[in-house]
């Protein structure tokens, strides 16, 4: 009896071990982390939006459109409840990603905006803020990139066989990835030009 418990619980043992449990775990881990860097960088870059309209603001009051604009796509952005787990939720998904996209837009137009205003591209703070927001905007793609790479590869897995059937067993479902609208455009920083016009 001793024998035939030790021969069982040896089976189990080398069917978990090959039944991608733990890829799957480890992979879960990994969206998470992943994700919670994508939260990370479109956090910096909305709080780098406030001091941004501020100096803006303080060389061109009259675009007050623009800048209304980008203060009420942040504060759209504020307002979608985002989580550590909502990389799971594809309608929650959908929502940040029109929130992301509508102030990335709304900060190409104000960029764009400060084309028309020499005094407010010498500006050493505006200079600076366009310069951190470039980055911003580098660091948010290698994060989604990284987020989408994650979700791939986890995806995979739960839909590769034998994994598939581990999958099933612990409800593990596939995940939906995270797409914006015009990608292309919103995967490029905003063009940073200080020759034209000076």
């Amino acid at each position: 009896m001793k024998v035939m418990s030790r021969i069982a619980v040896a089976c189990l043992v080398l069917l978990l071990s090959g039944c991608g449990y733990n890829a799957l775990q480890q992979q879960d881990e990994q969206i998470k982390a992943a994700w919670a860097e994508v939260l990370n960088q479109y956090q910096r870059r909305a709080d780098l939006v406030p001091n941004l309209v501020a100096t803006v603001k303080g060389y061109a009051a009259h675009e007050e459109n623009v800048l209304t604009e980008v203060t009420n796509a942040r504060a759209r952005v504020g307002q979608v409840n985002v989580s550590a787990d909502s990389f799971n939720d594809e309608s929650q998904l959908k929502q940040f990603a029109a929130a992301q996209g509508e102030l990335s837009s709304a900060l190409s137009r104000l960029l764009v905006v400060s084309e028309n205003y020499p005094q407010l591209k010498a500006d050493g703070l505006f200079r600076d803020l366009q310069a951190q927001l470039e980055g911003t905007e580098n660091r948010i793609t290698v994060a989604r990139n990284r987020y989408i790479q994650a979700v791939q590869t986890y995806n995979t897995t739960v839909r590769s066989f034998p994994s598939n059937l581990t999958a099933k067993m612990f409800g593990m479902q596939i995940k939906p990835s995270f797409t914006v609208e015009n990608e292309k455009a919103i995967a490029e920083p905003p063009k940073v030009d200080f020759g034209a016009g000076n």
